[in-house]
């Protein structure tokens, strides 16, 4: 499998317009997860308004990572842990106070679930916290209650033209000591020194072992081009600035028509083949399902046949010791689920339709039951399975055949 990671932006890149990540977008990003991809939001947001979106998209089960502030942390959401971090010196904070207030402008921080400010009126710093689901604390003197060491700072204004000369006056007063850039007309972002997506998304891959051209980087932003170009394949968002677009390999549709999921499908899903799914994945992303809750494990997959097992234990007997028979069925349906996923192309999904089962003999506890799966109709809109299960000792217990509905993502 070429790529190993997916690193997304997430305002304007992974979320629509009203701010959501669409069904179509979570099904196709928790579909690379299962087949060994890495999933990494980069964001300029804290890390608090990050985390929810990671966690809707299993990010937590599947060893995915937020990349926030813009490159000042990343956070394994898997475990939590801190892999790194970097901070604006808090003896920097009373000048950036003094000359924001001299120029007219509004600052702002984060810590935790708090915006830490000046001026709590403020419509745009308002926004901002609304966005990350932030609470606001207007302070009277911003230096002094800052008893932590920020990531970044913003300073906010309406007019551009006065925060575009303070960005070029800071840029060589401040070289060396921090860097400030544009992320919005009305903010200027300021950071540690060195600190951006690329920066940071190299010592990521350089934890993980990864190289730089097994990773797919998707952006919209000027902030997102340094990591555009460290990736092996770069793709600029349809809504993307033209100077985005000109860095990038490829030029996917917009973030209201599921550009992500778009380039994905067509980049990343329609060339692997089902013998590159790694199973032990699939099983790992299942083990709080009820998959994972019957001990069901897949063994085998292929196009045309998928093979399974599941314990006869206390999880899938009856009370007098022999395998339940709605069991079985869970076992068979999750056989030919994954075989009409890997069957599907990149813009169908598939919904189960039917299931019905003879039950011809006995699994008694302590046994594991075997299921073999093969497709008999693979049809446009349809696809129909035929799921035997067997004992340890081979000896038939049910067969039951499964139909699954295919239809295209809206």
């Amino acid at each position: 499998m070429k790529y190993k990671m997916i690193v997304l932006d997430v305002d304007g890149t992974l979320l629509n317009n009203d701010r959501i990540i669409t069904a179509r977008m979570r099904a196709t990003l928790i579909k690379v997860q299962q087949m060994g991809i890495r999933i990494v939001l980069a964001s300029g947001r804290p890390t608090y308004g990050v985390l929810p979106l990671a966690k809707e998209l299993e990010l937590d089960k599947n060893d995915g990572y937020v990349l926030s502030y813009n490159g000042g942390q990343i956070i394994n959401v898997q475990t939590g842990e801190l892999l790194f971090e970097k901070r604006i010196n808090p003896e920097m904070i009373p000048y950036l106070e003094r000359k924001t207030k001299k120029a007219g402008f509004d600052i702002f921080t984060y810590h935790k679930d708090t915006v830490y400010t000046g001026n709590a009126s403020n419509e745009y710093i308002i926004r901002e916290a609304e966005l990350n689901v932030m609470h606001i604390r207007e302070v009277e003197n911003f230096a002094e209650a800052m008893d932590f060491s920020p990531c970044k700072c913003m300073i906010v204004s309406d007019d551009e033209d006065a925060l575009m000369e303070l960005e070029r006056h800071w840029k060589k007063r401040l070289a060396g000591e921090l860097d400030v850039f544009r992320s919005e007309k009305y903010f200027l972002e300021v950071v540690p020194p060195f600190i951006d997506k690329a920066n940071t998304l190299s010592v990521l891959l350089e934890n993980l072992g990864i190289e730089s051209e097994n990773v797919i980087a998707v952006g919209d932003g000027v902030c997102d081009v340094t990591m555009i170009q460290l990736a092996g394949l770069g793709i600029a968002m349809g809504n993307a600035q033209e100077s985005v677009k000109a860095c990038a390999d490829y030029v996917t549709t917009t973030n209201d028509e599921d550009g992500v999921a778009v380039a994905i499908e067509k980049i990343v899903i329609s060339e692997i083949r089902p013998a590159e799914i790694p199973l032990d994945k699939l099983n790992e992303s299942a083990k709080h399902a009820l998959m994972g809750n019957l001990g069901i494990q897949y063994t085998y997959a292929s196009e045309d046949r998928i093979e399974a097992t599941m314990p006869v234990d206390e999880r899938t007997r009856q009370p007098f010791g022999i395998l339940h028979g709605g069991a079985t069925l869970a076992l068979a349906e999750t056989v030919a689920g994954l075989g009409s996923l890997i069957l599907c192309k990149p813009d169908e999904i598939m919904v189960g339709m039917q299931v019905s089962g003879n039950h011809l003999s006995s699994a008694h506890e302590g046994d594991t039951v075997r299921a073999v799966g093969t497709i008999l109709h693979r049809g446009r809109s349809s696809h129909v399975w035929n799921i035997d299960v067997f004992t340890s000792t081979d000896k038939l217990v049910s067969s039951v055949r499964v139909v699954n509905s295919i239809t295209k993502k809206r």
